[in-house]
């Protein structure tokens, strides 16, 4: 079976992942799997640098097919902020609920369109013979009122479908892999992946 590096060490990440992948003939690993503890600076300017950087430097070291994503929350009333900063938003250790809450309080006078947001996902993959292959998948939605769901990471809670009149917190964790912006990229890049293996 061929083996896939996930460069994350995020397991909420890796369940999607996993879940997503789980119909085709590989291993999809993450860096903690691997025991990968390597700093790589992620010092791109969109969400495609970012992934690529990542990708191709788990690639260089470990020799192995490795995927590697990018991603955040673009909320448009604050300049597409956090955006590509999502995961280093308000500092490094901010907790989610903080940051959800402050997003929130930002958009306290805000009504109706005026809240749209999106949440954007670049995955890159990077093979051992130096091909890159990027696909990008987003979801558009509006920025909830109040913190709402159990279920996903990040900001879920915050991120409102009109579509399913709910959070992605509030979605089945499968129904949630099927329409999210990373579900959407992923699925685009399986195919890629059959082609590969």
């Amino acid at each position: 079976m061929k083996r896939i590096i996930f460069a994350t060490t995020n397991e909420g990440k890796m369940d999607e992942i996993r879940d997503i992948m789980k119909d085709i003939n590989v291993e999809v690993v993450s860096l903690k799997d691997i025991g990968f503890n390597t700093y790589i600076e992620e010092n791109g300017f969109t969400f495609e640098e970012n992934a690529i950087i990542k990708a191709k430097a788990v690639m260089e070291i470990t020799g192995d097919m490795v995927l590697a994503d990018d991603s955040g929350l673009e909320v448009d009333y604050l300049d597409k902020a956090p955006g590509i900063y999502s995961a280093r938003f308000l500092g490094d250790d901010t907790s989610y609920d903080v940051k959800n809450q402050y997003i929130i309080d930002k958009l306290a006078n805000v009504q109706g369109e005026d809240r749209s947001a999106r949440f954007v996902c670049v995955i890159a993959l990077a093979m051992p013979n130096g091909e890159i292959i990027t696909k990008r998948g987003t979801i558009e939605g509006y920025i909830a009122d109040k913190i709402c769901g159990e279920n996903g990471f990040g900001y879920d809670p915050i991120f409102y479908v009109p579509k399913y009149g709910r959070t992605t917190a509030e979605l089945s964790p499968e129904f949630k892999n099927q329409i999210s912006h990373r579900g959407i990229a992923l699925s685009a890049m399986k195919e890629e992946i059959i082609k590969k293996i």
